[in-house]
């Protein structure tokens, strides 16, 4: 059993940077898979970035060249790094695990791009 907690969110204007952690707990961190998806109002999830075990990274091409996702095997901890945030962004952003067929599932932290 794995459980996560994610933190950062909130309100900024366009172009700012919101830098989101997940930290997990309960379990071996290193063996997962961990991402980002995000919810917002009205449109289906959306896989945000992921990164493996072994650092490999993906993005959805919305986010790519402006979002980083990085992970702490040692603090248990996965980064999303957002930078040029625009208000299509806003929604709220929901950390993963996963492990061959499970999937665990954070609370999700609210990110708001507004001026």
């Amino acid at each position: 059993q794995v459980q996560l907690v994610e933190s950062g969110g909130g309100l900024v204007q366009p172009g700012g940077s919101l830098r989101l952690s997940c930290v997990a707990s309960g379990s071996a961190f290193s063996p997962y898979a961990m991402g980002w998806y995000r919810q917002a109002p009205e449109k289906q999830r959306e896989l945000v970035a992921v990164i493996t075990p072994g650092g490999t990274t993906n993005y959805a091409d919305s986010v790519k060249g402006r979002f980083t996702i990085s992970r702490d095997n040692a603090k248990n901890t996965v980064y999303l790094q957002m930078n040029s945030l625009k208000p299509e962004d806003t929604a709220v952003y929901l950390c993963y695990a996963r492990l061959y067929a499970t999937t665990y599932w954070g609370q999700g932290t609210q990110v708001t791009v507004s001026s």
